[in-house]
């Protein structure tokens, strides 16, 4: 999935965070997973500078309580590491997430955020994308 940012509509962004946790809500086809860019993250943990809002938690909160956990707050508390980061500030932001709801959640094994490199490797994380790569892992 990708949760289109704030700019330049505000709506649109809400619409489609609010379809997800509705879609959240009403799910009933067994283990299930949804994963991408939401633009969104915990206030505090997933910002180097302050930009996530109270709004942002709520909706972190909202999925939960439909009974989809953010899988690396499920295994790894309130570790700080970023997804991805502003060309401009350079500073750092989790923007990938991973839900998983109750049914999968057993079978959560690992979830770790990996920086694209070329063969040879180099030190600029931007080679292959802005973002990290979020690999999760899943028991058969």
């Amino acid at each position: 999935m990708h949760i289109p940012n704030f700019v330049p509509d505000r709506a649109r962004k809400r619409a489609f965070m609010e379809a997800l946790v509705a879609t959240a809500r009403r799910w009933r086809g067994g283990p299930a997973l949804f994963i991408g860019d939401t633009n969104l993250g915990r206030p505090v943990f997933d910002e180097e500078n302050a930009v996530f809002s109270a709004h942002d938690n709520a909706w972190f909160d909202a999925l939960e309580r439909a009974g989809w956990r953010d899988a690396f707050r499920y295994l790894h508390g309130d570790r700080r590491e970023y997804t991805w980061y502003s060309p401009n500030g350079r500073n750092g932001f989790r923007l990938d997430e991973a839900f998983v709801n109750r049914k999968l959640l057993p079978r959560l094994v690992s979830v770790r955020h990996e920086w694209g490199q070329p063969e040879g490797g180099s030190e600029n994380r931007e080679t292959l994308s802005d973002h990290a790569a979020l690999i999760v892992e899943l028991a058969g």
